[in-house]
């Protein structure tokens, strides 16, 4: 069987809409061991890439607690730069959430120090995966990220670029994947002396013609065109892609790949906590489609964490 991974990035309330200044907050703190739940009864191990206010919340806290301690999952760090201590001020000129990389990289360091430290101090693990903020990476971050023990990181996406997405400062745009591999890989540091596992995000390029579950001339129309033009496809719900999500899998247990990467927000398991999910009604149907998804992959991969992943391909080399 093939390795499933399931990662979280474990962060506030509807980030989507957040702009400097405003506050932020952690109520899917409460929402999440629903999921867990259902997790636990595949044996699926989720990895929680945390991030600092979510670290801060005494409930998310108790959570991931009891996760750890019960060997149910895996605790990682989600570095967001605009909030994470210590607070540097950054000439904003765009009014968007800048990335970590556009910060003096003594910064860049002392944020990373700062949150692995703390993750540690609050549940007693020190964290060795990651996933940048926004996804957002550079040898710089990759040269810290080994300095501070981490093992491995999942924020390559492939096939993807993020430079149309502005960070806060003149000229910022985030990082290009376009022509990094799908599978893992070792990056190492400037010297030559250590090295991080890079294991990317799962994304499934398509040129299949998927019809939308609501028929609209216009939604089917805009179904012909991604069909023709190629779609990036992700193990990521969104509420109309479940069609995409089991096709996908279908194409990755008879792939070469000996994982697959299934992603969310903490925030999308709450109702209203982002712009995916706004109603009670839209989590129930979530969880349906999760639960139609999960049972599809428990049929030919098992879960692992990173860490677990990181340690089978380490002894392997």
């Amino acid at each position: 069987m093939k390795k499933l991974i399931i990662t979280i990035d474990t962060e506030g309330d509807n980030l989507w809409e957040w702009k400097p200044n405003k506050e932020i907050t952690t109520n899917n703190a409460l929402y999440l061991q629903r999921f867990q739940n259902l997790c636990n009864i595949y044996n699926f191990k989720p990895v929680w890439l945390t991030n600092y206010e979510m670290i801060m919340d005494d409930n998310y806290v108790d959570f991931i607690s009891n996760v750890i301690e019960h060997n149910q999952g895996e605790i990682g760090m989600h570095l967001h730069a605009w909030n994470s201590l210590p607070e540097y001020k950054i000439k904003n000129v765009n009014g968007e959430a800048p990335y970590l990389i556009e910060y003096p990289i003594e910064i860049m360091e002392q944020k990373i120090d700062y949150l692995t430290s703390l993750i540690k101090k609050k549940v007693g693990v020190c964290p060795i995966s990651h996933r940048a903020g926004r996804w957002a990476t550079n040898d710089n971050y990759f040269d810290l990220l080994i300095k501070y023990g981490y093992k491995v990181d999942c924020s390559v996406t492939p096939g993807i670029s993020w430079e149309n997405n502005l960070g806060g400062t003149y000229d910022s745009k985030g990082t290009d994947y376009t022509d990094h591999s799908h599978e893992c890989y070792w990056i190492e540091n400037k010297n030559k002396t250590q090295e991080i596992l890079e294991v990317p995000v799962s994304v499934f390029n398509s040129h299949k013609c998927f019809m939308p579950q609501k028929m609209s001339l216009k939604k089917i129309l805009g179904s012909m065109y991604r069909s023709l033009k190629g779609e990036n496809l992700w193990l990521r719900p969104d509420g109309y892609n479940n069609k995409q999500m089991q096709y996908m899998i279908d194409k990755y247990v008879k792939s070469n790949q000996d994982y697959i990467m299934f992603m969310i927000h903490s925030s999308e398991l709450m109702p209203g906590g982002s712009p995916t999910f706004k109603t009670k009604e839209s989590i129930e149907e979530l969880y349906h489609s999760l639960e139609e998804i999960f049972q599809k992959l428990a049929q030919n991969f098992y879960g692992v964490t990173l860490e677990e992943y990181y340690n089978e391909k380490k002894e392997k080399k």
